[in-house]
């Protein structure tokens, strides 16, 4: 069965668009690899909700103001997965903490820094779309 799931990319503020904070999953799949804040929509709940109550669980982050910015599939047959990931970007206002039964860590960086790591998900797709929706303001 398809899911239907939530991405955030999170800047600490709008002047710095180019810094985004990853979350260490502590989880499987993809246990130990960084990612993007989200996950499922629940039943009933709104893919803007969802995304604003993810944010808030795995990072203690009020993210303000989310903007829908495209999606992308995944699809792990290995893990018996498939998703449509709904992409939001925003502000996260607070002190990132970690939640610890799903995140070992959290950490802001660049989004060069970031292309550079071995990513959870399609989550380096995520950050190509962020990327044009970037050079698209």
């Amino acid at each position: 069965m398809v899911k239907a799931t939530v991405a955030a990319v999170i800047t600490p503020s709008a002047a710095q668009p180019r810094t985004i904070l990853l979350t260490q999953r502590s989880v499987n799949p993809f246990n130990g690899f960084w990612c993007l804040p989200g996950g499922h929509i629940d039943e009933g709940e709104r893919a803007e909700q969802a995304v604003i109550r993810e944010v808030a669980e795995e990072t203690g982050l009020d993210f303000r103001s989310p903007r829908f910015i495209g999606y992308c599939d995944e699809i792990f047959p290995d893990y018996r997965f498939h998703a449509e990931v709904l992409i939001f970007a925003g502000t996260g206002l607070g002190t990132p903490k970690p939640e610890p039964e799903e995140v070992s860590d959290i950490e802001w960086f660049s989004l060069d820094e970031a292309r550079d790591l071995d990513l959870a998900f399609n989550h380096h797709t995520v950050l190509d779309q962020y990327e044009r929706h970037l050079e698209s303001l």
